[in-house]
């Protein structure tokens, strides 16, 4: 699904990354959808200007604005946009995260598991039943919480869920900002090999994986 406010986003976006940067090449969702050919560079910036449409376009809040920085592979920065709450998450690798809200901006930082068990999250429109099942099998599951988009990486990030496993379809564009995010305060964003979650790999497309707050 997409919407003209996909579309009218990742215009301004664009634009004022390329001012910005001229030298750092943006990889944007819909100019990918429209034909456009992006190849692989060192340094490159990941934007997806309406994550989470659906959700836009039933009127709910669970929708974001991702804006990811990759260097060598690896998400370098990042920057999650909820224009319904007004929040506004940022993390940088090596220099933590933040959360700002009607200007007031805190440091953010993931958690561990607490006794009780996991709070886990999930998507409102995505998801494989039965292999979350297996995926779950022994662990202790003390809560469920259902977001869309990109929030969920945001929550694992400000330390109020602790595990977000992903067994459905996504494109580097939906992760790499959130997951500079949950990284920078702490957390992880794996492979099912346990590997981090890379960028720049054949038709754009992630694997299989699972967030975590601070790992034991």
């Amino acid at each position: 699904m997409v919407t003209e406010a996909d579309r009218a986003a990742e215009t301004i976006i664009t634009a004022g990354l390329l001012a910005a940067a001229p030298e750092i090449p943006v990889i944007a969702e819909e100019a990918m959808a429209a034909g456009a050919v992006f190849t692989a560079s060192r340094c490159f910036w990941l934007v997806d200007p309406l994550d989470g449409t659906r959700e836009f376009a039933d009127g709910s809040d669970d929708f974001t604005v991702n804006i990811g920085l990759v260097q060598d592979g690896r998400v370098a920065l990042g920057v999650v946009g909820v224009p319904a709450t007004g929040e506004l998450f940022g993390g940088i690798a090596g220099a933590g995260a933040w959360k700002r809200r009607g200007g007031v901006e805190t440091r953010i930082h993931a958690r561990r598991v607490p006794e009780e068990g996991l709070t886990m999250l999930a998507s409102r429109n995505h998801g494989d039943t039965a292999r979350l099942a297996a995926f779950l099998a022994g662990r202790v599951v003390a809560k469920t919480m259902n977001y869309g988009s990109s929030l969920k990486f945001c929550r694992l990030a400000e330390g109020i869920a602790d595990l977000y496993p992903r067994f459905g379809r996504t494109m580097e564009w939906d992760t790499a900002a959130p997951q500079a995010v949950l990284e920078a305060a702490g957390g992880t964003v794996c492979t099912l090999d346990g590997l981090p979650l890379r960028y720049g790999k054949p038709g754009w497309e992630n694997p299989h994986f699972v967030c975590t707050g601070v790992p034991d």
